[in-house]
This record gives C-alpha cells, sequence and structure tokens, in this order.
C-alpha cells in the first residue's frame, strides 16, 4: 500500500511539473548563519476574494526552489542550518556558499486560472514573518459568432484590442486574435481586468453550394461589437478580474465589389503597406493589398466610404492619402500619387547656466563659437501619433551629412504629440511655427513643408525631495513585525522594499511630467523638474494606467498627494503619503 500511494505521489508530482512548465531545481548547498530563519512559509490569496489558492506553484526565479500549497494556500521551504565555514583571514572557503546564497531571494506563485503574479522580495526576512503571495484571477471572453441565415460563424477570424495608457495617454493595443470553432464559439483567457473592444475580420463566402466565381461575390464586414460600423464607434467592454464576459457577435452577408487603385510614383521592387480606414477613422477590420506588376493597390469591399492610406518603407519612404467611395459596383479608382515623407529641422537652443557646458545652438549659427554648427548631446525626441490607435510611423532623429544639424526623418503625415528625453536640464520651450508642441500636437501634412522645431533647454531646473511617511515608520520599525495597521511584515521594507514609485503630475501649462523610484528607507528626489505647480504622488508599484494627460481621469486623485509649486532653482522636501494600488 504504501509503495502504491508514493507512486501515486510521484506520478501526481510530475503531472504538476509539466502542467506548469517549470524548470528542473536542484536543493541549494547549505549556508546559514544564527542569525537566518531555518525556513520560510507564508500562503497563496487570491487576490479578488482573499480565499487560499491550494495547489499553486511557489518557486524562485533562479529554478533552484520549488514547492506546493496545500489544500489550504500555505507552503513552507525548509533549510539545514550550520554553521558558517570561513577560511583564515574571514573569506568564504573555496566551494561553500556564502551566507544567504542558499535560500530563495524572491517567491514567484502560478496556476492556471490566474494571471502571473509579480513576486515578493525577501530581504532582511524573519523566521516568524509570514510570506502573502497573491495571485489575480484571469477575465474570460467567450462569445459567439452567427452568420445572417443563423448558422454558426465557422473560420471567422476574432480579434481582441485592450486599452493602454501609453505616455499619459490612452492607445488601443492588440491583445489576441482566436479562429471560431465549427459551433461558432470563441475563447479568449488569461485576460488581466481592463477595457477592451471586439470586432471580427471580413470574411468572403466562399459556400460551395452558393459561390459563383462569374457572378456577384459576397462576403461578411467586420462586425464591432455590438453592432458598430467602425472602430472609433465600438463598445468599450469593461472586464474584471475573474469574470467572464460573454459577447454575442451577428454578421450580415452583404456584396462585395472589386477595388482597383494605381498607384504613382513607386520605385520598382519597393515594398507598400496599405490601410483601409472606414469614414476616415482608423482601426483595423477592412484590407486591401498592393500588387507589384501592375503597380496598384487591388481587393474586394462592399459599398461605403474608405480613406486608403499607402506607405513605403526604406530610406527615402513615400506616403499617399486617397478617398474612395464604393457605390453597389467595381471601382477603377483615381490614381494615388505618392509624395516623399517629411523632413523637420530641429533647433535646439542650450540656455545653461553653469560653467559644465556653454550656451549652443543645434541648427543654427553659435554665435559665441565662430558661427559653428554643433550637434545637440542633451537632448532625443521622438514622434508619439495623437490618435488612439496610432503607432509608431519610423520617424528618425538623425544628423544631416551637409550641415550636422538635426533632422527628423521619414516623418508620415499625421498628427504626432513631440515627447522629448533630456539628460541634462530640461525643456523649457518647444514650438513648430505657431504650434506649442509641449501642449498641442505636431501637425505633419502631406507633401507640404512643415516649420523647422525649435526647442529651448535650460538648467536652472527645479527640484523637489521628500520622505513617503509609510515607508520611513516602517524602516524605524522594521523589528517590529508590523505595520500600523496590523498587516503583517513580509520582509525588511515589504510591502515597498522595491517598487515604490514618485509621479511629479504638472498641474498648468508651465510644468512637465516627470517620475522617480522611491528609496527602501522612504526618500527620493526628482529629477529636473521644469518650474510650475506638482501634484506629487507615491504609489507602492508603477502605474502604467496613469493618464497623466487626461484632466477628468485625474480627478481621482484631487484629494491625494501634495501639491507643491517651485520656481527655477528652488528646491523644495515634502512628505507624501503612500497610495496602495487597491485604494487608487
Amino acid at each position: 500500500m504504501f509503495r502504491k500511494n508514493a507512486r501515486k505521489r510521484c506520478a501526481l508530482f510530475a503531472i504538476l511539473v509539466c502542467l506548469y512548465g517549470i524548470p528542473s531545481w536542484q536543493p541549494a548547498a547549505a549556508q546559514v548563519s544564527d542569525s537566518q530563519p531555518d525556513s520560510i512559509h507564508g500562503s497563496v490569496i487570491n487576490s479578488i476574494t482573499h480565499e487560499p489558492v491550494g495547489h499553486a506553484l511557489v518557486y524562485s526565479p533562479d529554478s533552484r526552489f520549488a514547492t506546493m500549497t496545500d489544500s489550504d494556500g500555505h507552503f513552507e521551504f525548509t533549510f539545514p542550518k550550520t554553521p558558517a565555514e570561513t577560511a583564515p583571514g574571514g573569506s568564504v572557503q573555496p566551494g561553500v556558499m556564502p551566507a544567504g546564497m542558499d535560500r530563495p531571494s524572491m517567491l514567484v506563485a502560478r496556476k492556471p486560472g490566474f494571471l502571473d503574479n509579480r513576486g515578493e522580495q525577501l530581504a532582511q526576512l524573519s523566521s516568524s514573518s509570514e510570506v502573502i503571495l497573491t495571485l489575480v484571477p484571469e477575465a474570460l471572453m467567450v462569445g459567439h459568432v452567427s452568420v445572417s441565415r443563423g448558422e454558426p460563424g465557422e473560420r471567422v477570424q476574432v480579434e481582441l484590442y485592450r486599452r493602454q495608457v501609453q505616455e499619459g495617454g490612452p492607445h488601443w493595443i492588440h491583445a489576441g486574435s482566436v479562429t471560431a470553432r465549427s459551433n461558432g464559439e470563441f475563447r479568449f483567457a488569461e485576460l488581466p481586468a481592463g477595457s477592451y473592444k471586439l470586432l471580427t475580420r471580413e470574411l468572403l463566402d466562399r459556400d460551395p453550394l452558393t459561390f459563383d466565381p462569374r457572378g456577384q461575390l459576397f462576403g461578411y464586414p467586420p462586425v464591432y461589437y455590438p453592432a458598430a460600423t467602425d472602430f472609433a464607434a465600438a463598445g468599450i467592454i469593461q472586464l474584471a478580474a475573474g469574470k467572464t464576459f460573454q459577447p454575442d457577435l451577428s454578421l450580415v452577408r452583404q456584396p462585395y465589389y472589386r477595388v482597383r487603385v494605381p498607384v504613382a510614383s513607386v520605385p520598382p521592387g519597393v515594398g507598400m503597406m496599405v490601410v483601409v480606414s472606414v469614414q476616415g477613422h482608423r482601426g483595423p477590420g477592412f484590407a486591401l493589398g498592393y500588387n507589384h506588376q501592375d503597380q496598384a493597390i487591388e481587393g474586394m469591399l462592399p459599398s461605403g466610404n474608405y480613406s486608403l492610406e499607402a506607405s513605403t518603407y526604406g530610406q527615402v519612404a513615400a506616403s499617399g492619402v486617397l478617398n474612395i467611395t464604393v457605390q453597389g459596383g467595381p471601382l477603377e479608382g483615381p490614381r494615388m500619387v505618392l509624395v516623399q515623407n517629411a523632413q523637420i529641422r530641429v533647433n535646439v537652443r542650450e540656455e545653461f547656466t553653469s560653467a559644465q557646458e556653454n550656451p549652443e545652438t543645434v541648427g543654427g549659427t553659435n554665435s559665441n563659437r565662430g558661427g559653428s554648427l554643433l550637434r545637440v548631446r542633451n537632448l532625443n525626441l521622438r514622434l508619439q501619433p495623437a490618435d488612439d490607435f496610432g503607432e509608431e510611423r519610423g520617424a528618425l532623429l538623425a544628423e544631416s551629412p551637409k550641415d550636422h544639424s538635426l533632422v527628423l526623418t521619414n516623418v508620415q503625415p499625421g498628427h504626432y504629440w513631440v515627447r522629448f528625453d533630456s539628460s541634462r536640464g530640461y525643456v523649457a520651450s518647444a514650438s513648430c511655427g505657431t504650434v506649442d508642441l509641449l501642449h498641442h500636437p505636431l501637425p505633419v501634412p502631406l507633401g507640404g513643408s512643415t516649420p523647422p522645431i525649435e526647442v529651448t533647454m535650460r538648467d536652472d531646473n527645479a527640484e523637489i525631495s521628500g520622505t513617503v511617511e509609510e515607508m520611513a515608520s516602517l524602516k524605524r520599525n522594521e523589528n517590529s513585525g508590523s505595520f500600523g495597521d496590523g498587516s503583517t511584515v513580509v520582509s525588511g521594507y515589504a510591502p515597498y522594499s522595491s517598487g515604490a514609485h514618485i509621479y511629479f503630475v504638472p498641474l498648468d501649462g508651465a510644468g512637465q511630467f516627470r517620475e522617480a523610484w522611491v528609496a527602501a528607507d522612504g526618500n527620493f528626489t526628482s529629477p529636473p523638474l521644469a518650474p510650475g505647480s506638482y501634484r506629487v504622488l507615491a504609489f507602492d508599484r508603477t502605474i502604467d494606467e496613469l493618464e497623466y494627460h487626461n484632466s477628468e481621469g485625474m480627478r481621482a486623485y484631487d484629494a491625494k498627494g501634495v501639491l507643491v509649486r517651485v520656481v527655477a532653482g528652488q528646491k523644495e522636501r515634502v512628505q507624501v503619503h503612500l497610495i496602495k494600488t487597491g485604494d487608487s
């Protein structure tokens, strides 16, 4: 009986290892000082219900330690306790692992049906401390696709997009694609909580019972959940952790017509990307291709109004835009003419007052250096599409070989936020013609000239430093074993020993958004700040979804953080309270 049960336990463990996909682990060499714990124990809980998670895998990222939680969510690692062996002079003997290296410095929990967690740092852990690992339950989207005759939408491609915040603004990012099964069902798993949009890709009807290649062709245009005509008008699906959303999509069969648009000024053998937008609203769904041999954009579309955007690849890239209308028949469209992408000169003036460097003009004449043209060494800039479905378009900041000035090359038509990264000082002003680039997007017309971007940099920056009160108090009482609210200390500075973050959110037109890490003792110092008013917010982790460019979205923090106004050269010190992400 004992051997039979042992075989069962070994088989179960082998199945779990295969299921979780962990690498092999081996026991670490014992080298423990008297001050170190001889065990690490804790629990894995559901972050939403706070219930224990049984039979979860707990392991170290270096794969040296691994175990399973019991049915009550508990786990424990035990270590042999031996005296430290040292060579003469105090050095560790060869082949003996230094104290602290024979136990994990981080633990991670995993289980199917939950999202991977970030792990807990285990610094200065005492044997009485209990490690609490949380797992966030996955959200699911399980739906059904049907066609106009009520039949299941077999082979229909279903796509999912998730709303993500990038540099303070929302963007829709592709989150997955699946093909509906023969019964029309589809499933998206392992989804984090958030906002989503759902659509189907267009599908030509090639049913052998009805398809006639010489007759009228039919197809199923994209459906944007719940029943919108384009991606911009699609409904937003709010998914909560641990919840399942069940959408139904119904496709409508429509006539499809051949579309052919000749393209001029395309070099032979050059690749081309074609984007089809419905009624001028950029987004996924429809598609056309490029015929290299005939130099034409070709494909099929149902009746409607469309905007075609074409762009070539290479060092001398070009773009073209054309609006077309399909009205119940084939379209031999007007010719699209490609125009070389814009090049925008960047003039940077450094009004630095410190002795490190003298003021200089980049991309123009420097009166302090005999009229020589110098390349900037303290600034980089990039273009981010202003629309919420935009993607990086390949613009590059380069040095002109003619006069060593800075030039943005290969800029496609559109509207862009100009993002600045400075290694010294701050950007005091940035403009293009009459457009203030610190607060408005840069317009780039098709085929038109764009004025130079004028940037002024200064180093009379302000500074905000301070302390996160909860972390400083924890440092002062780290040996007490608990926080002021009675929660358990997971590690010496846990749960804020790593990842705590400070954000400096501008409240007026003068300031610029910056961020900084918080030291383990709760102290922080800002990067160089432009003079202005700021809301200083401290979180227990980085907040990727902070929409600091959205005044409405930031109203949730009106009663949180500290308001600070700084002028040029001012250094201000503040105390802020930590915002736990569950409370933000």
